[in-house]
């Protein structure tokens, strides 16, 4: 990675599910997470120890079903056209989401990302 590139951080693994709230219940009883974020039957974020889980509910799974990382930007636009000079695709454009902007990318091999930022 060039020197002046701002360096990504993992925020949550994107964990889609079909019902937020027995999802949260299985990984608390299951794991001990504990629940640090509940937006209704839409999303939930959970303590994984020191990594969010982020069990998205089908109003918010970007990813078709798909888990992936997370990655947190400052400029998600940039972070596109960086991903993309280094050989990934964009899958979806980025768009504005209910708590910041998201875009989903495929990297070389085929793994889906997600690349969010602030709105």
């Amino acid at each position: 990675m060039p020197d002046d590139s701002p360096q990504a951080r993992i925020g949550n693994v994107h964990h889609p599910v079909g019902d937020v709230g027995a999802a949260v219940a299985f990984y608390t009883d299951a794991f001990g997470l504990s629940a640090l974020f509940t937006d209704g039957d839409r999303y939930a974020a959970l303590d994984a120890g020191g990594t969010k889980l982020a069990l998205a509910g089908p109003a918010e799974d970007v990813t078709g079903g798909v888990a992936a990382p997370s990655f947190k930007v400052d400029d998600v636009a940039a972070a596109l056209e960086r991903l993309t000079s280094a050989g990934g695709t964009v899958v979806r454009d980025a768009e504005a989401g209910p708590h910041e902007t998201r875009a989903v990318a495929r990297d070389p091999w085929g793994n889906t990302v997600i690349v969010y930022g602030p709105r």
